[in-house]
């Protein structure tokens, strides 16, 4: 592979993650390109002056070079940061533009989109992430860095780690390698479970989840017991500690799925409470509190004119 200090990082997803990604990887001088949808994406972007920086009160406009889907320039290492029911189709749309042995980097909420991913490219090195970094799009083609978190970065099938890992430390972005990234997703698929869709049930903050206590924790009861028959113990432990503080911690803030659903956006379930509802049924582990959850949220999407996967 050429000199990783000259490797393109080709952003598919122009939401809030890719967008954090693609402004401090550029900001820390790597060579970045945006990939949108379409000519007249392109040309919003062009008319917006570039991608729009805040954080701690500052902004930075930051003119990132951006292309369409199309472009025939050959991508060595991909970021996909589109929604998990968007991300397979979304790869399959530069699929031939990826040089034998890219790297894929996957940055997804949940867990089935990123292996239906990997089974598409055979010929490509698939790294999966799992983040608690947190932002959101003020205005179209503008992110603000809302709360620092953390990035674990894995390939299920070899846990040698690339040799371009201190890009991200030079771009501020924190992460550790992990040869057991599996763990670290199906842990965060049981906090978003324990969480987000009782906050769009509730309609509420994540903080108004420390008065229903009881019913947190007996979803993270059935959780324990459905990773556990899944074949990931380690991801359980201290897992009712966690939703805890997690609860706790982001008190004042609303959901990803809360806010998904009050914007009149697609809902991420089906990689969420549908993915651990099939895996349940699949390892015949009774699942009736999350079966029941998942009922609820696709009825109450339903209502609201929203998908139910």
């Amino acid at each position: 592979m050429a000199d990783t200090r000259q490797t393109l990082w080709h952003i598919l997803g122009a939401g809030s993650l890719g967008t954090l990604w693609a402004t401090r990887l550029f900001r820390a001088g790597q060579p970045v390109r945006l990939i949108l949808r379409d000519a007249a994406r392109l040309q919003t972007y062009h008319a917006k002056g570039g991608l729009t920086f805040s954080a701690q009160g500052l902004r930075q406009r930051l003119q990132i070079p951006a292309q369409t889907l199309n472009d025939p320039e050959p991508i060595h290492r991909l970021l996909v940061a589109c929604k998990a029911y968007d991300a397979e189709r979304a790869v399959a749309s530069v699929a031939t533009r990826l040089v034998p042995g890219a790297e894929v980097l996957l940055l997804q909420n949940g867990l089935g989109s990123q292996q239906a991913v990997a089974e598409r490219l055979p010929d490509a090195r698939c790294i999966f992430i799992s983040s608690t970094e947190g932002a959101f799009r003020d205005d179209d083609f503008s992110v603000v860095f809302a709360g620092r978190g953390f990035n674990w970065l894995g390939d299920a099938q070899e846990s040698l780690a690339p040799p371009w890992l201190d890009a991200l430390t030079n771009a501020d972005i924190p992460y550790e390698w992990t040869s057991d990234i599996l763990q670290r997703l199906w842990r965060k698929l049981a906090l978003n479970c324990a969480i987000n869709p009782l906050t769009v049930l509730h309609d509420c903050r994540n903080g108004a989840l420390q008065a229903r206590a009881e019913e947190v924790s007996a979803l993270c009861d059935e959780l324990v017991g459905v990773l556990k028959a899944c074949g990931q113990p380690q991801a359980t432990e201290g897992l009712h500690d966690e939703v805890r503080r997690v609860i706790e911690a982001t008190a004042a803030n609303y959901s990803s799925m809360h806010q998904d659903v009050a914007q009149g956006r697609r809902t991420e379930i089906s990689y969420l409470l549908g993915f651990v509802c099939n895996a349940a049924m699949q390892h015949g582990c009774e699942a009736p509190l999350l079966n029941t959850l998942r009922q609820r949220l696709v009825r109450h999407l339903a209502s609201r004119g929203l998908p139910g996967d």
